[in-house]
């Protein structure tokens, strides 16, 4: 069994050979990067399967980007992957710690707490020589992994509404200060800017150095100075992928109680009728 959220290039390196091991490669382009991932150049570490969140593990029908899947597709396409009920997963993406902590957070949400999140992700791992090759199509035995969905690890809009107005919950933003306060645009055409009332803007970029997490200690310190009367947490960000990545954070400083708001900043300004704040 996995005993942290979080794992390093030399511990993946040591464990390589373990028969339960199932590696994700879990990369998507940044919403705000200016160009596309260069798919013929794309390498991968070494036996590694890709996890499309975008598309396999998004619900195609929302109309919020994404969005999660029920819990019996979310089932359907990870035996797909050959994930079983005994397999240990290590997610990365090639940007550090982006979207891979999304992936950890899906599978909370879905009752599987066996993975980590690779910190430093590829860059870190080709730092060290460690063994990578290009992407190749897998044949993948179906696996018999099962779900336990969890519903508190997730909120809607009519449940952060709620929030808004509750003083024991605390919704902290993963955006950047400059979208958080309208300062920049967002990087989704005709999306508002601004922010969810009585939420605290928490970047990633604050947590996250030269693509990887800060350590324990340092997280701790971060979320006990916002949060020093340990209050529930609710993350949201543009579309739910940082707020995976404060959950991710959290839950290494020890919290237990947070959640994330899937349609996230997307879906609030897309909604009529509801607060923004700047």
């Amino acid at each position: 069994m996995l005993t942290n959220a979080i794992v390093s290039a030399d511990w993946l390196f040591q464990n390589l050979k373990d028969e339960n091991l199932i590696i994700l490669d879990a990369t998507i382009p940044k919403v705000t990067a200016k160009k596309e991932l260069v798919i013929d150049k794309k390498m991968q570490i070494k036996n590694a399967v890709f996890f499309d969140i975008q598309n396999t593990f998004s619900d195609q029908n929302a109309p919020f980007p994404n969005t999660v899947l029920s819990a019996k597709e979310f089932e359907i396409n990870a035996q797909k992957l050959g994930i079983n009920k005994d397999s240990f997963i290590v997610v990365y993406d090639d940007l550090g710690i982006y979207s891979s902590p999304r992936v950890w957070w899906l599978f909370q949400l879905m009752g599987f707490t066996n993975i980590a999140v690779l910190n430093g992700g590829f860059p870190e791992w080709r730092s060290k020589n460690y063994p990578i090759e290009k992407p190749t199509k897998q044949q993948l035995k179906k696996g018999n992994f099962l779900t336990v969905y969890q519903p508190l690890k997730i909120k809607f809009t009519q449940d952060v509404l709620y929030a808004t107005k509750n003083e024991n919950i605390l919704i902290a933003d993963a955006r950047s200060k400059g979208r958080f306060f309208a300062t920049e645009p967002e990087p989704r055409k005709d999306l508002k800017g601004g922010h969810i009332p009585n939420s605290i803007s928490l970047p990633t970029s604050e947590i996250v150095v030269n693509g990887k997490l800060m350590d324990k200690e340092d997280l701790k310190e971060v979320f006990q100075n916002i949060n020093p009367e340990n209050k529930e947490f609710i993350f949201s960000c543009g579309s739910g992928i940082t707020a995976s990545v404060l959950a991710l954070a959290a839950e290494i400083s020890g919290y237990k109680n947070h959640s994330v708001y899937d349609g996230s900043w997307t879906e609030w300004a897309s909604t009529e009728g509801l607060p923004i704040e700047k």
